[in-house]
């Protein structure tokens, strides 16, 4: 019975643990509150510095206009009497308005019948002319109204103003800033939890999947920035899943073919071992060990390159490449290998150089690697073509190299992945010669360090197509500008 294939579970790392929980003075819930009582006390100031004032006057103004209505009937009482006769209702108003804080003067003969009103207040009304403000008297503010009488007298009411309308203006502001601060408050709890909720929710989400939990999806909700955080979180959960789903089988590919080699040189060092193998097969058998571990040899280095490539000191010596000698050079080694097999290989370049800027050793490497993929699955008689032509009118543009052959190439969705470590090998392994896997995804990286771009697509040979396109010299750029 074939060995079923283990799932390994994940393993935890050393990471960081995880934060305490905060005290409720440094949560969300708790500064949300305090900003939206915070926005209602300035709220209720900025409303109070600007309704504080018309409110006083608008207090003041009427307290003037019920003043001179006392007024004008003080003055209609004492006119229908001589001043110096007034009868008991002219004392009883006088009475009752003494009562109300209101301080009464009496103008006879341009004279004040009591001390303590300003002596302009008092030739105004002897010259009869009204008088209505604010005036000092007995050097206290006051609220005036003065009404002349025929003959030169007069009735002039003072009402002080030292308990005016300020104090209860600014009294009546505490139950407004209590109310607001209530309201902000209720507000701000409010506000916060709804906020908080979606944060917990994608936070909960997220340690989930530190711990493994690949399937965990948060819901979809408004507002904009909320969904935004849903979408991230989701996508980057099924990411991860379609990241170790290709990792395993990666992981699965790898170990078979590390198996494999494995296996023929145990199995021929047994054989060795035990004298089982004859003396004149014992060469044969050398040979046959040493193409295997040849074989291992090239899948740990390819596994190693791809270990170190995305590394910060992967070592590049990049620098002008003729990308037409380049092609030369690989012609004198993989004509005669393709002869071996019955493949014809064929060279297409210009007769002039075309200029790039790269490191001849890696582009050198990744030439190599894509012809030895074309070779191990073209069919005796296909052809396999290195081209190789300017990216550009330019000298600058750099240059571009392609790998054509005439084997079966790749379907449309072969071309998506084509790339990805080990996306083919587990496609077409027992359909077709392949490699370890490795090969397509050591040559993009090692093209992207270099600064360029490589693409798949379909050959006019019949088979697939790989373009490797590098950048031009700088130098040219400068000397051209």
């Amino acid at each position: 019975m074939p060995e079923q294939p283990t799932m390994a579970l994940p393993v935890v790392g050393p990471g960081p643990s995880a934060p305490p929980r905060q005290r409720f003075a440094h949560t969300l819930t708790a500064r949300a509150v305090l900003v939206t009582c915070a926005v209602a006390l300035v709220s209720v100031l900025v409303t109070a510095l600007v309704a504080v004032p018309l409110a006083v006057r608008g207090a003041e103004r009427r307290d003037q206009e019920a003043l001179a209505a006392q007024a004008r009937l003080a003055a209609e009482v004492l006119r229908v009497r001589a001043v110096r006769q007034r009868d008991n209702a002219g004392d009883r108003l006088i009475r009752q308005l003494r009562q109300q804080q209101i301080e009464v003067y009496l103008v006879r003969a341009g004279q004040a019948d009591h001390a303590g009103l300003p002596p302009q207040v008092v030739k105004r009304v002897a010259a009869g002319r009204d008088v209505s403000g604010r005036r000092l008297v007995g050097g206290e503010r006051a609220l005036v109204e003065g009404r002349a009488l025929p003959g030169g007298d007069g009735v002039v009411l003072a009402r002080p103003t030292r308990d005016g309308p300020w104090r209860q203006v600014l009294l009546s502001l505490w139950l407004p800033l209590l109310a607001g601060l209530a309201a902000g408050a209720v507000a701000g709890l409010f506000l916060a939890r709804r906020l908080a909720r979606p944060i917990r929710t994608a936070a909960t989400a997220a340690a989930r999947l530190r711990a493994g939990d690949r399937a965990v999806r948060v819901p979809v909700e408004p507002p904009d920035e909320v969904a935004d955080l849903a979408y991230a979180l989701n996508g980057l959960a099924a990411a991860l899943a379609t990241s170790e789903g290709r990792q395993r089988e990666f992981l699965l590919s790898v170990s078979h073919e590390l198996r494999t080699p494995l296996t023929a040189i145990r199995g021929y060092a047994e054989a060795l071992a035990d004298g089982v193998i004859e003396p004149d097969a014992v060469p044969a058998t050398g040979r046959t060990v040493l193409a295997e571990s040849e074989h291992l040899d090239r899948l740990v280095s390819d596994l190693l390159a791809l270990a170190r490539l995305e590394a910060a000191d992967f070592p590049l010596e990049p620098g002008p490449v003729d990308l037409t000698r380049l092609a030369a050079d690989a012609a004198r080694t993989w004509t005669d290998r393709c002869a071996a097999v019955g493949v014809p290989f064929r060279v297409e370049a210009p007769a002039a150089p075309v200029p790039a800027y790269t490191d001849p050793g890696r582009i050198r490497q990744v030439v190599d690697g894509l012809l030895e993929n074309a070779l191990r699955v073209v069919p005796p008689g296909a052809p396999v073509v290195l081209a190789v032509r300017p990216a550009g009118a330019d000298p600058a543009a750099g240059g571009v190299v392609e790998v054509r052959d005439g084997g079966p190439g790749f379907t449309d969705d072969d071309l998506a992945v084509a790339f990805e470590r080990g996306a083919l090998h587990q496609r077409y392994r027992g359909v077709r010669k392949v490699g370890s896997g490795l090969g397509l995804a050591l040559a993009a990286g090692l093209v992207r360090r270099l600064g360029g771009e490589i693409t798949a697509g379909h050959a006019p040979e019949g088979g697939a197509a790989f373009a490797v396109r590098l950048p031009g010299d700088p130098y040219l750029t400068r000397t051209s500008a």
